[in-house]
């Protein structure tokens, strides 16, 4: 997802008391091929993504510059491209994948991610899964 290096964003504080902010995105709603029933095979439904980042704040101030930010707008591209690679069979599955490109970034922290289908249950308004990673 991300082509920054960690040379490309200005300097990150490495003390546990550095500033930090969340970065996120809530009900972003894409149809993928997912599941694995018969019925889920070679069509699309729909899945809600919600992500939420702990970002580690550069040391100097942001110069109002897109480097110095975990910029939503290329995590969406970057979801949206995982969803295009192709069906893939648990909604785990692409949980893990959106939270490994969320920690490819230098600034991210750690990462809540959930997957919801919302067509999963009949008698539920969803089902789905959420995981937290922490960088290492």
């Amino acid at each position: 997802m991300s082509n920054l290096k960690p040379s490309d964003v200005a300097p990150l504080p490495r003390t546990m008391t550095a500033p930090r902010r969340k970065v996120f995105i809530h009900g972003l709603v894409l149809d993928a091929y997912i599941g694995v029933y018969d019925s889920e095979q070679g069509v699309t439904q729909p899945v809600r993504v919600d992500l939420e980042a702990e970002v580690i704040e550069p040391s100097q101030p942001i110069g109002d510059r897109l480097e110095d930010v975990v910029c939503y707008d290329k995590m969406t591209q970057g979801i949206k491209a995982i969803i295009a690679e192709g069906h893939i069979k648990l909604v785990e599955t692409l949980a893990e994948r959106v939270a490994d490109l969320a920690l490819s970034h230098p600034m991210v922290l750690s990462v809540m991610v959930r997957i919801i289908k919302p067509n999963a249950i009949a008698e539920a308004d969803a089902a789905g899964v959420e995981v937290l990673r922490t960088k290492r």
